[in-house]
């Protein structure tokens, strides 16, 4: 999140941005008012669906990447290091100055010893158990994005995507779980980069696999891992997708967070939503940490819900026949 830093900038060394003056916000999250840059000279580079359409909505320029040159770029830091640092090296080859803004627990102050290194002086306010660092030039190509990565074996990942360096636990003991046959027409919710995807594919009875993902970087590295024909891919919330009928089968591993705090409500959705898209008859397999309650929200919205297996802190669950009020709501 951008954060009460930035207008401290804005009004002190940034004072001199002139009101037509490019500027370009990497990873700003939904709810952030922008106002104060206006719609005709601001780009948001924004790949997770539900903040795209939201900025969107609101008359911005809004893209999966950045495109052209600016006067300022700014990065809201993102979880992954990794990430953070592509982006940097994105905002610094195109734009004047870069404002880098995060929190101590995001890592801003690795990232400024590492900005000082590749960019000598930098202008540094702290505020609020975090720091903004505004720079401009220096070389950081090391740290460009270096697009599909091959780091796990037979699959593809990019930075930016959750577990891009390894198989998730949760994912490998659902995978493993599923019985040998399955529905014909399924989901797989929160997909990610196809992992659980795959071995869908691989059980007998599927005839149609619905790949929903809102971030459009893991999407994109499902598409490369899964070219089997039965596939449909959809960029798009998981709580909001709608399928083009009935489902016979959800499977999923839903995320639990949108900050580094675990956030049950956001599983919840997912298990709501998957009511939603099923038939009288449908399914649900799906994976969550131990101490994630939703049991309580599959009795709501299923006729039946059981424990189907534990490994490594996760439980297994599957969810049988919607209850029609579920069913009805999506």
């Amino acid at each position: 999140m951008l954060s009460a830093r930035l207008p401290l900038l804005l009004d002190g060394p940034l004072s001199d941005l002139s009101p037509d003056a490019r500027v370009v916000i990497y990873r700003p999250r939904a709810g952030e008012d922008l106002t104060r840059f206006g719609t005709n000279n601001l780009q948001i580079v924004q790949g997770f669906k539900p903040d795209f359409d939201a900025f969107k909505a609101e008359g911005f320029d809004v893209r999966t990447e950045a495109e052209g040159d600016f006067d300022l770029a700014i990065v809201a830091v993102p979880r992954s290091k990794a990430q953070a640092r592509a982006l940097i090296a994105d905002a610094a080859s195109r734009a004047a100055r870069v404002l880098v803004d995060g929190q101590k627990t995001d890592g801003i102050d690795s990232l400024l010893k590492d900005i000082r290194r590749g960019a000598g002086a930098a202008q540094v306010i702290s505020k609020a158990h975090g720091k903004s660092v505004l720079f401009s030039g220096g070389d950081f190509s090391d740290w460009a994005d270096p697009g599909a990565l091959q780091l796990i074996d037979g699959f593809t990942t990019r930075l930016g995507v959750f577990s891009y360096d390894r198989i998730d636990k949760g994912s490998e003991a659902l995978a493993a779980a599923l019985p040998d046959r399955l529905p014909a027409k399924i989901a797989d919710l929160g997909a990610g980069w196809g992992y659980l995807s795959r071995a869908i594919l691989s059980r007998d009875g599927v005839q149609e696999l619905h790949v929903v993902e809102a971030e459009a970087a893991a999407l994109a590295s499902a598409r490369d891992n899964l070219t089997d024909p039965r596939v449909t891919f959809h960029w798009e919330d998981a709580t909001r997708f709608t399928p083009p009928g009935k489902l016979d089968a959800v499977i999923m591993n839903p995320p639990f967070h949108t900050s580094r705090a675990a956030d049950p409500a956001l599983g919840q959705a997912f298990i709501e939503a998957a009511a939603g898209m099923l038939g009288p008859q449908g399914q649900l397999w799906l994976v969550a940490n131990r101490q994630l309650p939703y049991e309580a929200t599959l009795a709501a919205c299923f006729g039946s819900h059981a424990e189907i297996g534990t490994t490594q802190g996760f439980k297994l669950l599957h969810a049988a026949k919607p209850l029609r009020r579920a069913r009805a709501s999506v």
